[in-house]
């Protein structure tokens, strides 16, 4: 992908390494020896990784100002301390809403993701971003410190905190009950992960996540949203066997599988991976998805 006569061309390759990087099976140094034959130089690869990586600095969909929504940082019970989080509602709210929580990437509650919970609180909801960080004293603005931190969370303290936040949002003054949850890499297994524990989830949107054992599959009872890039074969390998045992267990699901898409295509942070057209489409059928489980 060449964005400019200017700009060094990104290869497929390159992508394909960043993802490995990104999910813990390199260290930084292999991946920029990787990525330096890849690119042909160190110079050339340090002009690569910015496009790769996802950009904090480029603006938000939605403001954080932006008078439509009201958002505030917040702290709630998990299943065995206090959980931090980012809640999102409508200005303009009349009556009670369904509830969403928004579950981040392996970076943890950055300002992408609480752009895309207030993207969730204008269609709306109330949204609620959790930092499942928080056990670990919350997100650091570090990015290295956050892969180091992030590989030493416990997956059964994340389930159980996941777990927790449904029981918060139930309990909502704002809320009508109904609670979904959208998760992106890391948050979309997240996502599915939550869907098995918890039964008073009503609806699932994961983000091209890993998927839960087939063993565990027939506890789903939430309706479930699967969204999959075409380019990602490390987490598309596991398809076939979930719908199988999602088949298998009658649970309601839909796949959608973008072709030419890569493994993070919603995040419009990142100028390599951000598919524009994917992201829309994938947008638009999760909002109504949402909006018909939630009502």
């Amino acid at each position: 992908m060449t964005t400019s006569a200017a700009e060094p061309v990104i290869t497929q390759a390159m992508i394909d390494a960043y993802d490995e990087y990104t999910h813990l099976t390199l260290d930084r140094r292999r991946f920029m020896e990787q990525l330096t034959r890849l690119a042909g130089s160190g110079a050339a690869a340090a002009a690569i990784v910015p496009l790769l990586a996802a950009n904090p600095a480029r603006a938000a969909i939605v403001a954080e100002d932006d008078p439509r929504v009201k958002g505030e940082d917040i702290t709630y019970p998990g299943s065995g301390g206090e959980m931090k989080g980012y809640l999102v509602e409508p200005a303009d709210r009349s009556g009670k809403l369904g509830a969403v929580i928004v579950i981040h990437e392996n970076r943890g509650l950055i300002p992408h993701i609480r752009d895309v919970a207030r993207r969730v609180a204008l269609e709306g909801f109330v949204a609620l971003a959790p930092d499942f960080m928080s056990p670990l004293g919350g997100t650091p603005e570090d990015e290295d410190k956050v892969r180091e931190l992030f590989a030493t969370l416990d997956p059964a303290q994340v389930a159980a905190n996941a777990v927790a936040t449904v029981a918060f949002l139930k309990g909502h003054k704002d809320g009508n009950g109904k609670i979904g949850a959208v998760g992106f890499c890391w948050g979309g297994g997240a996502v599915n992960t939550l869907a098995v524990n918890s039964p008073d989830l009503s609806a699932g949107v994961a983000y091209y996540g890993m998927q839960p054992k087939p063993d565990d599959v027939p506890k789903i009872k939430a309706a479930l949203l699967l969204h999959y890039a075409g380019l990602d074969a490390r987490t598309n390998a596991g398809i076939d066997a979930f719908k199988k045992a999602l088949d298998a267990a009658h649970v309601e699901y839909a796949v959608y599988v973008y072709e030419g898409a890569n493994h993070a295509f919603n995040n419009d942070t990142s100028a390599a991976r951000y598919d524009k057209k994917a992201a829309d489409l994938a947008w638009g059928r999760t909002v109504a998805f949402l909006k018909e489980k939630l009502a």
